[in-house]
């Protein structure tokens, strides 16, 4: 059963300016196995939301998949910089969101050895979630980039039910 949790969620008035930036990642103990996902996005004020997810039987490649359907979700629904970046540590979340999902559904959703494309349903959703001027944008894992940091440690929390504090609409502790 999936789970997910998240603070309260600020989209209607929009008191924190647009989106700035969004980062994803996903993790899995064992592959299958128990999985976790985080996300955030950042405001112009330096607001940050946080949230993240878990499934008891999942793969890593699911999970990243979910975190970033998750955060296309929510950027629907909020003011946007031009041209965001969804920065993640997936290359496989990219080329298939970017290159590949193109030739599946030409194919039927057959891969080009004609198997049927794993995460089908994940695939199409997000497929189904684009928006415009929002793309993806590659960052090494573990290679010290803050963000991705962060939604790795709580993609592995969740992964490992491991409690972790989410930050909601808080902003820059030199801000006033």
């Amino acid at each position: 059963m999936p789970v997910l949790m998240t603070g309260y969620f600020f989209n209607m008035n929009n008191e924190h300016g647009r989106v700035v930036t969004a980062a994803t990642d996903g993790a899995c103990s064992g592959n299958p196995g128990p999985g976790g996902w985080g996300a955030l996005i950042r405001f112009e004020d330096g607001a940050v939301e946080e949230f993240g997810g878990f499934e008891t039987k999942t793969t890593n490649n699911r999970m990243e998949l979910k975190a970033a359907l998750t955060v296309l979700e929510k950027l629907e629904h909020l003011e946007r910089i031009p041209n965001l970046k969804i920065r993640t540590d997936s290359k496989y979340l990219i080329n298939g969101f970017e290159t590949w999902v193109k030739g599946w559904k030409k194919k039927g959703w057959k891969t080009a050895n004609g198997k049927k494309v794993l995460n089908q349903d994940l695939w199409e959703a997000l497929d189904k979630s684009r928006l415009d001027n929002v793309g993806l944008e590659y960052v090494k894992g573990h290679s010290g980039d803050q963000d991705n940091e962060r939604v790795d440690n709580i993609a592995v929390s969740f992964s490992k039910n491991i409690s972790i504090t989410l930050q909601c609409a808080s902003r820059k502790k030199n801000e006033n």
